[in-house]
């Protein structure tokens, strides 16, 4: 529309809220939490847009792209809700799935049961074919056996079917032909081959992961099908693009081909928006803490870089990526934001266990019914209802105005539920939830840091997310760390952070060989081939896009790999020595040595990352955005436990801080969240409008 304001919007789907920010092009800002709607999660969306829409006065055809993030793909996965699923696989390998990989996370709980495979054995199938791992044919690929294998999942119920023959990264022509006969006898039915999904070695995790991309395939590509349509009937007709788990975005068009990418989607917004600010704010080195409703993430940025990985475990209790702690979930090896989660939210609900001990979560009360104080229906205790007893959330109402708080509901909850049975004083078991809720926190980033060989005491932490601020000083208390920032928008920080992630695609390829008999010209030519695919994926002009180019390198006989950088242009000798040297480097940082003398070592995978140029950096008036949330400075009671007790605590805006730091105690409300600050802390304005709180000691 010639003329009109243009303008952006970023959704961000979490258990309990979901978060929209409005961006149009002058830099203002504005910012929406809508509660989430799980039976159609779509209605949040919309009604969050066409809010802020008519709050600013601008047309829905001048929103030029809607920025998603979405905890759909996991929620499908964790609640068993994804498509009646089929796998094929070569004879003799029905069984992968269940026997998974020779690993026991718990290792204190004998009667530990992992979680059942997505595809029962019922609906697992055997053709008759063998690739060897050079790519050489062994057994031939039985058509007959298996074009009456196809005519008996057509008459079948099964929605998805995935595809995963023994060396097909290696030789793909037998897996192609069975993908062939079931798109053209199914078109209506989702088909997922590992070719297109994961090319790389290992037999457990490409079965895994294309397992998973064909189970969440029919939900994910319903979601976002109906999500468009109804965009489009509200007047909104710019590209909808989706978040994937490695942090970039992606069109939803290339989402619903390759569901598997969107399902660490959420979190990794959140990261790439703390990436920024402490590139801009000069903290390099920071801890994320993400605190919502339902979960709480965690991630290390170090040296202004994100840290990703391309092995990640999910619907295991804790999901994360370790080196040290597999099996307790579902496997994805695709590229990822290393992400720990654990069910920490404010909706985690607080109960007592069978030997009277007090427990927080993992079950939630997410936002249907929801906390207690949110008067949704719901009656068990949770850690919000236990921040509003405290007097660290609003008695009245959050969510700028919008939710009313019910505090003799949340009083009446903790006190019948949890206090009277215990035997205890209210406020000391509310303050019992909190803690609790911060010791699980703990275990979320010791998983992303000390696990991983580094200290948090040398790091900063970040919080954002609704609850982020409420927990974050006892967090940071716990681990060691001295100084907590809180970035402005912190509640809709992940939705603030889809308007600064790139456009991408990621592609890889096996590519087994010993790095000391590998060629220049040899690496060359693959890495050009993967490119190429990987731009003409992207669907965007060569000269707009840059390649990041990325290796998989092992010692000879290791199970496991690290992915080293190469640098863009002509390969030489030098560059894979170089990339050598930096596989050396790293596995001795992670591992604490390495193998001295003449010791082999082999490239496993190549991996590409096209990444579209954007035209101009997103710009916000944060300024604006605060002035805009600022409020006449209030106060209420606040108890921070048995040994700093109950203070009658100013209530105030970021704005007040522009005079100088200020002693805590002191609550900051803002219309997304709540920062708590205790009596032995000092709270100050950076330069970038970021709240810094100094601990004054740190254990």
């Amino acid at each position: 529309m010639p003329g009109a304001v243009r303008c952006r919007v970023a959704a961000d789907i979490g258990g309990t809220f979901t978060d929209i920010v409005l961006l149009l092009h002058d830099g203002t800002v504005a910012t929406r939490k809508v509660p989430s709607t799980p039976t159609d999660y779509a209605a949040a969306i919309l009604t969050g847009i066409r809010d802020l829409l008519a709050e600013r006065g601008v047309d829905a055809r001048c929103v030029e792209q809607v920025l998603h993030a979405s905890t759909i793909a996991t929620n499908a996965i964790l609640e068993n809700k994804g498509a009646k699923t089929a796998l094929i696989t070569t004879a003799g390998f029905r069984d992968v799935l269940e026997m998974r990989r020779i690993r026991m996370p718990r290792l204190y709980e004998p009667l530990y049961r992992k979680p059942l495979p997505l595809v029962p054995r019922r609906r697992r199938y055997e053709v008759v074919e063998r690739m060897g791992p050079g790519g050489e044919i062994l057994v031939p690929f039985d058509r007959e056996q298996a074009a009456a294998l196809v005519e008996e999942l057509a008459a079948s119920d099964v929605e998805a079917i995935a595809v995963t023959f023994l060396h097909s990264y290696a030789n793909p022509v037998h897996e192609e032909a069975m993908g062939e006969l079931l798109r053209r006898r199914m078109p209506d039915r989702f088909v997922s081959l590992s070719i297109e999904v994961l090319p790389e070695i290992r037999e457990y995790e490409r079965t895994s992961t294309t397992v998973v991309n064909a189970y969440i395939g029919p939900p994910i590509a319903r979601y976002l099908r109906s999500l468009r349509r109804q965009l489009g009937e509200t007047g909104v007709e710019g590209r909808l693009l989706m978040m994937q788990s490695s942090g970039g975005m992606l069109d939803a068009e290339r989402v619903i081909e390759k569901p598997a990418q969107i399902v660490e989607s959420g979190p990794a917004a959140g990261v790439i928006a703390a990436a920024r600010i402490g590139r801009a704010s000069g903290y390099p080195d920071l801890i994320t803490l993400d605190m919502g409703g339902t979960t709480a993430k965690a991630a290390v940025i170090e040296d202004g870089k994100l840290v990703r990985t391309d092995e990640y475990e999910v619907g295991g209790g804790i999901s994360l990526s370790s080196r040290l702690v597999k099996g307790a979930g579902y496997v994805l090896k695709l590229p990822v934001v290393d992400v720990s989660e654990v069910g920490a939210g404010g909706g985690s609900v607080a109960w007592i266990d069978a030997g009277g001990s007090l427990k927080v979560g993992p079950q939630s009360a997410g936002s249907v019914p929801g906390p207690v104080c949110y008067r949704g229906g719901g009656t068990e205790p949770t850690v919000t209802d236990a921040n509003v007893v405290l007097g660290f959330l609003s008695p009245a109402a959050i969510a700028g105005g919008t939710l009313p708080i019910d505090h003799a509901g949340a009083l009446n909850s903790l006190t019948e539920k949890i206090a009277k049975p215990l035997g205890r004083d209210v406020l000391h078991v509310a303050n019992a939830v909190h803690q609790l809720a911060n010791a699980t926190m703990v275990r979320a980033v010791k998983a992303v840091t000390t696990y991983r060989g580094r200290d948090p005491r040398e790091f900063t932490l970040i919080a954002f997310g609704g609850s982020g601020g409420v927990h974050a000083v006892g967090v940071a208390r716990a681990l060691g760390i001295r100084r907590v920032i809180v970035p402005p928008a912190a509640g809709v920080f992940s939705a603030l952070g889809l308007l600064f992630s790139p456009i991408e695609l990621a592609l890889s390829q096996a590519f087994p060989r010993s790095a000391h008999e590998c060629t220049p010209l040899q690496l060359q030519a693959a890495f050009e081939a993967l490119e190429q695919r990987a731009v003409q994926q992207l669907s965007h002009p060569r000269p707009r896009v840059d390649l990041q180019r990325q290796m998989d390198v092992r010692y000879a006989g290791q199970a496991f790999e690290l992915t080293v950088d190469l640098p863009a242009g002509p390969i030489a000798a030098a560059t894979i020595t170089d990339a050598i040297e930096a596989f050396e480097r790293d596995h001795e940082r992670t591992y604490g040595h390495r193998l001295e003398g003449e010791s082999l070592k082999e490239i496993v995978t190549l991996r590409v990352t096209a990444r579209a140029r954007a035209e101009q950096e997103a710009r916000l008036d944060v300024q604006g955005l605060i002035a805009a949330q600022s409020r006449p400075a209030g106060r209420r009671t606040a108890f921070f436990g048995a040994e700093l007790g109950a203070h009658g605590t100013p209530v105030l805006s970021r704005a007040a801080l522009i005079a100088g730091p200020r002693r805590g105690p002191i609550l900051f409300d803002e219309d997304d969240a709540t920062l708590v600050v205790p009596p032995d802390a000092t709270a100050s304005l950076d330069a970038n409008s970021n709240i810094i709180v100094d601990l004054d000691d740190a254990a």
